[in-house]
């Protein structure tokens, strides 16, 4: 069984975003092709958002430190450390209000044999 530090991932994670172009760095901790859960830690620098897209699956969001908000049609969200949120199917945006780290949960269908 292994154990990550989540804490000490999203250090580098936010370290990497820092660095990049677009703001953003993420690194799938669990998945695969033979999985159908797939988990990934995000690091966004503040002011910087997360490309929208429509889910194929279910999608949940664990905020690790920062703050964000989420857009989905007239609904939005603002989420602190902490918080925990599923993403609708269809969403407008995710934007970092503050250097943000992530934990994305989503389902993957038709991974499984």
């Amino acid at each position: 069984m292994e154990t990550i530090a989540l804490g000490a991932l999203g250090e580098e994670v936010l370290a990497e975003a820092r660095s990049a172009p677009n703001g953003r760095y993420a690194v799938t901790i669990h998945g695969g092709h033979v999985n159908s859960l797939r988990q990934t830690a995000i690091g966004l620098a503040a002011g910087h958002a997360l490309d929208v897209h429509e889910n194929t699956g279910e999608i949940t969001l664990q905020l690790i430190r920062g703050r964000a908000r989420v857009v989905a049609g007239s609904d939005d969200a603002e989420l602190v450390a902490g918080d925990y949120v599923v993403i609708p199917v269809k969403w407008d945006s995710f934007e970092a209000l503050e250097d943000t780290v992530v934990l994305l949960t989503a389902s993957v269908a038709g991974t499984l044999a």
